[in-house]
């Protein structure tokens, strides 16, 4: 194989296109092996994704009253759903060989949405282990103030920051010949024309995508998580481990979907100054790309089936385990009950 130059960045990727001519049989051979596991990732996620968040939009959505905790699940889905739904369009774009046959303006859509729903996922995420904290630690005024419409409302801000935060993604995605071949086209991020105004526009997107889609929430779902479990601590209403078992798992499986993902983002920048870091993104890229779509899969699981006792769900029909895992619990007459009640909540349907 002399020569073949193919695009080595996959279509979500939002950096700039570069190009790489493999001379070797090797190199090729790793790179369609790199491009087939993350097909196959993708069509996972596509899969569960698509099932496994549907079943939380229809059981939410149509199946029971409308609660806070129903409008946060539901928006958490529907931002899941859609973000796994457009998989299809990217496995196809692989399977091409970074040929895409869509058109431009379904290119900048589908970058678009991808990052909308990332965005708004992982800011509802944010929002509902605020909810979380403000119920364990203020049980009083959540009492009092916790209402399906300030949900909504809160919900409703979530998608307008996720569309403004998007918004770059639509106006650089763009479509443009393969330059080595004019019957292939590649859908890629257009930054300029300009070789420093292109590297300035590409290390600002991604240095505000680290800091706006990763450091902000996480580290504000790090914090609340955290004063949950010392007020669960101080009152001692936790009788067993599993609550914090839970906590766990989210903060860890938001850790390990994401940072490697922002890790490869920074190292991609340097591909073009330091040649020696190609195969290393040719490897990274596709793979920690794979791992972030796979976190709108965990999401269902995390946040639903972690919560019951694995024999109990088998005994019960898959519409009672949601609407167990969904149901706001009635309210009490003493703060402690309530707080005890917050706490139930959350080691139920995280």
């Amino acid at each position: 194989m002399k020569n073949t130059t193919v695009p080595t960045l996959l279509p979500t990727d939002v950096s700039d296109m570069y190009y790489a001519d493999y001379e070797t049989d090797e190199t090729y051979f790793l790179w369609r092996t790199m491009n087939i596991i993350s097909m196959v990732i993708y069509s996972l996620a596509f899969v569960l994704g698509v099932i496994g968040n549907g079943l939380v939009i229809f059981i939410t959505g149509f199946r029971m009253k409308k609660t806070v905790n129903t409008v946060w699940f539901l928006n958490l889905a529907i931002a899941d759903f859609a973000f796994t739904l457009f998989l299809p369009l990217s496995v196809a774009y692989v399977a091409l060989e970074f040929h895409w046959p869509f058109g431009q303006a379904m290119c900048k859509l589908n970058s678009a949405l991808a990052f909308l729903n990332l965005y708004a996922s992982v800011y509802l995420l944010m929002v509902i282990s605020i909810d979380r904290c403000i119920s364990v630690r203020y049980p009083v005024w959540a009492q009092n103030h916790r209402t399906p419409r300030l949900a909504s409302f809160v919900a409703l801000g979530v998608w307008i920051v996720a569309l403004l935060l998007c918004s770059p993604n639509l106006h650089f995605r763009t479509t443009a010949p393969h330059p080595y071949d004019e019957n292939v086209i590649n859908c890629y991020s257009n930054y300029g024309n300009h070789t420093e105004q292109r590297k300035i526009r590409h290390h600002g997107m991604i240095i505000s995508r680290f800091i706006f889609a990763f450091i902000i929430p996480f580290s504000v779902i790090v914090v609340c998580y955290g004063a949950i479990v010392l007020k669960l601590r101080r009152n001692q209403l936790a009788q067993s481990s599993k609550p914090f078992k839970v906590i766990t798992a989210v903060i860890v499986a938001f850790f390990v979907c994401w940072l490697p993902y922002h890790i490869f983002s920074f190292i991609e920048t340097r591909v073009m100054e330091q040649p020696e870091l190609h195969l290393v993104v040719l490897i990274g890229v596709p793979l920690t790309s794979s791992l972030a779509f796979i976190n709108s899969c965990l999401n269902p699981i995390l946040y639903v089936f972690m919560g019951h006792d694995f024999k109990e769900r088998l005994r019960r029909s898959l519409l009672s385990a949601f609407e167990n895992a969904f149901a706001e619990e009635s309210s009490q007459s003493t703060a402690h009950t309530k707080v005890k009640s917050s706490f139930e909540l959350d080691s139920q349907d995280l």
